[in-house]
């Protein structure tokens, strides 16, 4: 036991010294994710072989990756994608598995073993690119939508290759005992490799089926009675389930487990449990993907490198360079600007993650002799470890030469994102959310009471599940392009807390909030919002306005009343509010507050008694008093 806890600590050690480091020098925190790797692993030998096995475990982070990447996308958006998920991503895959064959051919003898290594090589690294997209904010773009068309498909071309490789098995090397061994044991985990084709895509076929199914009927229904408990660690529980029973069910029929994924963050991605899945899960693939970048580094085999570190070298950065001709061309073909097919071109240029599980599964099927595999996965490591250098090319480089021949990129469509957050969906945020959507603004609405969302879904107002006081949820929801978010939660210690983190981590945010008393004003303005109202305050001043009305008092001069009380407590907020910040103890208030508080009555009560109707005030000229017979009217 005590040697797991020295293993995660040197791990972690080395996350948390290389990263920074490598993000302030500005080589993102992928490439230091790979040099803390090599700095543990093959120089100081601080880990040894078991970084492979965790290499398996961490790739379930890019299984995380494509789950929340399907949640930003939907059936609709997908299918306007599918002209360069299937145009681009099918070619791209067919001409560079073509070349790379055709080149294989020339060094080795079995034209199987160069189809094998087309195959694996003309796949791109997913958790580089997206994890790098993702930190330079270059998502958006163009060149970055089509890469992702690009990787989506080859996540997709997974599974016939996995089909495939075992069709190129070499008779010569079937007897090697544990390599049968391995392949008896993989078998076991496949329950459809012995069954019939049409049986096998029958099976394959429900299978998805299955994923869209559960979440369209089952999953609402699931996280409903979750969310119920109140308990949010039951609810990154049931997220965790959910991709774990999705890449099992995948596994086990033969499918990729990061296209189930897919498939399941794409049907639940209009869900109002959306903005609290990704908060949960998000951690857990940032780690994982962490983890995952720091094996690679720590796998390099260094006495395997030095022996055949000209080869090794040559195939890396042969390999590089032809993705990268190929497609540069592709990008032109299929129209893309210069400075988005340069970035096409540069984030696709490697090896992916996916080489290593197919290098192991072509080894494990008597498909590549052994004596091969390991330099071929030097090659897939190294150019994943050059990928970062690219992208600081791109950014150094490409991007500044195009700077004034950009054109901006589209807004996301609203209902994904929106420019303003409600937190609170009762009875006071329905009324700002209702106000909006008749103005043509579709605001993010949150809320914690599930069965408040619940109840709004079922008459079209679209909300969120989730505690907006939780830092993590407000960035999936999109805090960092909002331009105003709305406190109206009916908690005191709730509503503070999220104005205190959106002024401090987001200061360029409006924060509008709703108090519920003269003090809790007092501490939400104290905490940085830009506007504080009250709400009991113009409801309760309409309602004396009425009750005066009925006390025969004209409404002309009702309306006098009620904007002198407003403007004397205007005039005097400041001095009362001073009063309470410099002597009162913030919870609630001493002599010297109570003091000035009796001075404004006073003042108020004088303002009140002196009669105004030659003396009006200002404010008074821009009300338009009723017609003649306006109370008589309302009395019939």
């Amino acid at each position: 036991m005590t040697g797991y806890f020295v293993q995660a600590f040197v791990y972690l050690c080395a996350a948390v010294v290389m990263v920074p480091l490598a993000k302030r020098l500005g080589l993102g925190s992928v490439l230091g994710y790979l040099i803390a790797g090599v700095i543990i692993g093959p120089v100081t030998g601080l880990v040894g072989s078991e970084a492979e096995a965790i290499q398996h475990f961490a790739e379930f982070g890019v299984v995380m990756m494509l789950f929340l990447v399907g949640m930003e996308l939907n059936p609709k958006t997908l299918w306007q994608m599918r002209g360069s998920l299937i145009g681009l991503g099918g070619l791209q895959l067919l001409l560079t598995c073509s070349a790379i064959f055709a080149i294989a051919l020339m060094f080795v003898e079995r034209w199987s073993v160069a189809l094998a290594i087309g195959l694996i090589f003309s796949l791109s690294s997913t958790a580089i690119i997206l994890q790098t997209f993702n930190e330079k904010g270059l998502s958006k773009t163009e060149g970055a939508r089509n890469a992702f068309s690009v990787l989506l498909f080859q996540d997709i071309a997974v599974i016939p290759i996995l089909s495939l490789l075992p069709l190129l098995a070499l008779p010569e090397l079937q007897g090697a005992g544990g390599s049968v061994e391995a392949a008896q044991h993989s078998e076991d985990l496949n329950l459809v490799k012995h069954l019939p084709a049409w049986a096998k895509a029958t099976a394959l076929a429900a299978s998805i089926v299955a994923v869209v199914a559960a979440g369209y009927f089952l999953s609402r229904p699931l996280f409903y009675y979750v969310a119920k408990s109140g308990l949010p660690e039951v609810f990154t529980t049931t997220s965790l389930m959910i991709l774990v029973g999705i890449a099992a069910l995948m596994s086990l029929v033969g499918l990729s487990p990061a296209l189930g994924a897919f498939l399941a963050g794409v049907v639940l991605a209009s869900s109002e449990f959306r903005h609290e899945l990704k908060a949960n899960i998000e951690p857990f693939k940032g780690l994982l993907l962490g983890l995952f970048f720091i094996t690679v580094g720590a796998g390099v085999d260094f006495p395997v490198l030095w022996q055949n570190l000209g080869l090794i070298l040559a195939c890396t950065l042969g390999l590089m360079a032809l993705k990268a001709i190929l497609l540069y061309l592709l990008g032109w073909i299929f129209g893309i600007q210069s400075y988005n097919r340069w970035l096409f071109t540069l984030s696709l240029a490697q090896a992916g993650e996916f080489g290593f599980v197919l290098l192991s599964y072509s080894q494990t099927h008597h498909v590549l002799p052994s004596d091969i595999v390991q330099p071929l996965s030097l090659v897939v490591a190294l150019s994943m470890f050059l990928t970062p250098a690219l992208f600081i090319v791109y950014d150094k480089v490409i991007e500044p030469r195009f700077q004034d021949k950009k054109i901006p990129e589209p807004e996301d469509e609203i209902g994904h994102k929106s420019k303003v957050i409600i937190a609170g969906i009762g009875r006071f945020g329905q009324i700002i959310n209702r106000l909006l959507l008749a103005n043509g603004i579709s605001p993010v609405v949150l809320d914690h009471k599930v069965s408040t969302v619940s109840r709004l879904r079922g008459i079209n107002i679209k909300s969120y599940y989730g505690d907006a006081s939780r830092p993590e949820l407000l960035t999936t929801a999109g805090i960092d392009d909002a331009k105003v978010f709305v406190v109206a939660v009916d908690d005191k210690v709730q509503a503070l807390a999220m104005v205190k983190h959106v002024k401090t981590m987001h200061p360029n945010v409006q924060v509008l909030a709703r108090a519920f008393d003269r003090s809790h004003q007092y501490e939400l303005i104290n905490a940085g919002a830009d506007v504080v109202i009250s709400e009991t305050y113009k409801s309760a001043l309409q309602l004396g306005g009425e009750v005066l009305k009925r006390l025969n008092f004209h409404a002309f001069r009702v309306e006098q009343i009620k904007q002198n009380f407003t403007r004397i407590e205007k005039q005097h907020f400041d001095s009362l509010y001073q009063s309470w910040f410099n002597e009162g103890d913030k919870v609630g208030v001493d002599e010297h507050y109570r003091s000035r508080f009796m001075e404004i009555e006073q003042i108020l009560l004088e303002s009140m008694q002196q009669d105004r109707s030659d003396h009006h005030h200002a404010t008074d000229r821009g009300w338009t008093p009723p017609p003649g017979g306006f109370d008589e009217d309302r009395q019939s």
